[in-house]
């Protein structure tokens, strides 16, 4: 299905930090280069190996809580480079093949889990396999289709009624625009940066649950509003570094730091988390914690994509599977 690319996605504002004081650069965090002892480690080796010996020295190194606007941006962009080390595989977890399919999927993942809705996207895909062909569909079929995601009438109303826009307005094509895609029926600023980072390439900062708890973890904004989230982190990192970012962070939000109970003794990033020592400290203990292919379980696709599957992950079952 072709997409259309008539313009980037507008600009984020900014927000700024505190300024007072400039951290010390007592935190201490390994170099990247650890050539020497794991040579042949896979990258979730060595992700374990930061993550016990970060735990082992987080407690006495806790971040200043002044932090001029230069250190948190430093402190910020090393957070996210430890994390693409520890998760290079980093991907959005909603199965898709076209930019249609992403923006479905994305409006039924409201208050699910991604799992969920990619074990029931596959029926619905397969009978309504175009906007023009979910738009013209019998509501009570969709609804029973959408029924094990949970909100199954307000959402089959959203596909329905975004198909028909789709349909009616944009020629049966997904718009590759941040101000045609909110006009959409159950689509928000997340849902469009969903879509425009992963379908469309342009860059946009995903703000779900996950992003919101670890970045105020992480003391890079205090904000709760997610669009001030938003613009509070963007202004933290280049532009183009946006989309990735935010996979980056919700995947350790997923496996590693969650919202009861998080694995602080098996986290890779513990000597740069202000917040280390709210979850289990003892890295055995942790390393139970850990979710996903991190804890050796399947991940959230059906299909998900072969970098995935080298490092380790293995596909979720499909709906009804034992």
């Amino acid at each position: 299905m072709a997409a259309h690319r008539d313009s980037a996605v507008g600009e984020q504002g900014s927000d700024g930090g505190r300024e007072t004081e400039k951290p010390t650069e007592k935190v201490p965090v390994k170099k990247k280069s650890t050539a020497s002892a794991t040579t042949s480690a896979t990258a979730g080796e060595r992700a374990r190996a930061r993550g016990a010996a970060g735990a082992k020295s987080a407690a006495a190194v806790e971040p200043p809580e002044a932090e001029s606007r230069i250190a948190l941006v430093r402190r910020a962009r090393r957070i996210n480079r430890e994390l693409a080390e520890v998760f290079p595989y980093a991907h959005p977890e909603l199965d898709f093949e076209n930019p249609f399919q992403l923006v479905v999927a994305t409006v039924l993942s409201a208050q699910t889990t991604d799992l969920r809705v990619n074990q029931t996207t596959p029926a619905l895909f397969a009978k309504y396999p175009t906007p023009e062909d979910l738009a013209a569909a019998n509501p009570e079929e969709v609804e029973e289709i959408l029924r094990p995601t949970g909100f199954f009438r307000a959402k089959t109303k959203s596909v329905i009624g975004l198909s028909k826009m789709l349909a009616e307005d944009f020629g049966g094509e997904v718009p590759g625009r941040l101000e045609d895609l909110v006009k959409l029926p159950g689509v928000g600023r997340k849902t469009a940066f969903v879509v425009l980072g992963n379908a469309f390439g342009r860059p946009g900062i995903t703000v779900d649950t996950h992003f919101q708890r670890l970045v105020r973890r992480w003391k890079w904004t205090q904000e709760t509003d997610p669009d001030k989230i938003e613009a509070a982190v963007g202004a933290l990192f280049p532009k183009n570094e946006w989309t990735d970012l935010s996979h980056h962070v919700i995947w350790h939000g997923r496996r590693i730091c969650h919202a009861r109970k998080p694995a602080c003794g098996a986290c890779p990033i513990a000597p740069l988390c202000p917040a280390y020592g709210e979850g289990e400290t003892d890295p055995e203990k942790a390393r139970k914690l850990l979710k996903y292919e991190k804890g050796g379980y399947p991940g959230q696709r059906l299909n998900p994509p072969q970098a995935y599957l080298d490092a380790g992950g293995r596909p979720a079952p499909p709906l009804g599977a034992a």
